[in-house]
């Protein structure tokens, strides 16, 4: 596989990291999409469940060559370089145009997800009782996560690391946002924001030669945070694609109809029209986060009325549909150039 691929494709691989990156950081959009309609979702799941007993004697060995070959890895470096300088580029415009500009956003992702959706049941032609309930199904439950309650923060580390794990299935299964996931769990804020800046900071400090930070116990425990729940995102995703790997290849067709309901479900997440709903304490003041922004718990949906920004962001929701599009078009090209 790593052989074959241009420049331009291995260009075109780091900008479709660049785009996981950004689609994984929005609570209800999920990087698992981008990867499903660009065309390489399932290269993506091989290439992870590579990462095995055999990778790790090959590592402890010593045969780096080997091991770089095995798992695939020139694709998934070139991927998950893209979704670091994602972290650090296209995702910070996108918290800003999110900002200034939430409901074009929110329509933007709503027409990829719908364009998400023609898509997949265009390419698929398997249906029959099995794999309409599977699809019946992951709707209803990607639905319901829209949906429920947010619990608590919560810093137990074996629940950090549950965390973890649960977190990067935005990136395995497309339709389950691991952003939003972790809002419902109540830990969206302490992992991706104070964990994160804590990091930061740290580095900062030890770069300036100050290592007060030591004896700093909110630091100290965010980093411990941090750090475990690093591993069970690590953890999570090698097992998640070790399991997806598995069903893909014995229930191909049940699978693909339950990630196209998931898809469908996570529409009511990404509903352009909604209220964000932050959280306040006693006196009705919203509270802040580390990073000095307010903290949101979920949303609430309307329909909106017939005006001229209601018609913009049905433009915006066209602009996105032709975005999944042009991904389809790009996804079909690579793959014909392959045969």
């Amino acid at each position: 596989m790593q052989s074959t691929r241009s420049f331009k494709d291995r260009l075109f691989l780091v900008i479709k990291g660049l785009a996981m990156g950004a689609a994984n950081k929005v609570p209800g959009v999920s990087g698992g999409v981008v990867a499903f309609v660009a065309g390489f979702y399932e290269e993506f799941i091989y290439s992870l469940q590579r990462v095995n007993k055999k990778a790790f004697k090959l590592l402890f060995k010593g045969r780096f060559k080997s091991f770089f070959r095995y798992i695939n890895g020139k694709f998934l470096s070139l991927l998950f370089l893209g979704m670091i300088i994602s972290y650090f580029s296209v995702s910070k415009i996108l918290d800003y145009l999110i900002v200034h500009y939430e409901l074009y956003v929110w329509s933007t992702f709503f027409g990829m997800i719908l364009g998400s959706i023609y898509y997949i049941s265009k390419e698929f032609k398997e249906w029959n009782k099995n794999t309409i309930l599977a699809l019946t199904l992951g709707a209803i439950a990607g639905v319901s996560i829209s949906f429920l309650d947010p619990a608590t923060e919560n810093d137990n580390l074996f629940f950090v690391f549950f965390c973890g794990i649960i977190s990067v299935s935005g990136m395995t299964l497309p339709g389950f946002s691991g952003s939003f996931i972790l809002i419902i769990l109540g830990n969206y804020v302490l992992l991706l924001v104070d964990s994160v800046n804590a990091l930061f900071d740290t580095i900062y400090d030890i770069i300036s030669g100050n290592f007060e930070f030591i004896h700093n116990e909110v630091r100290i425990r965010l980093l411990k945070v941090l750090t475990v729940f690093t591993v069970g995102s690590v953890a999570g995703l090698v097992t998640f694609s070790h399991i997806l790997n598995y069903i893909l290849k014995h229930y191909k067709n049940i699978t693909l109809a339950t990630i196209m309901g998931f898809i469908i479900g996570s529409l009511g997440v990404v509903w352009p029209w909604k209220e964000t709903i932050y959280k306040t304490d006693s006196d009705g003041s919203f509270v802040l986060h580390s990073a000095g922004k307010k903290i949101i718990i979920n949303y609430q949906r309307f329909l909106p009325e017939l005006n001229s920004e209601t018609y913009i962001a049905i433009v915006y929701i066209a602009f996105g549909i032709l975005i999944v599009l042009g991904l389809e078009w790009y996804g079909d090209k690579t793959r014909k150039n392959k045969i």
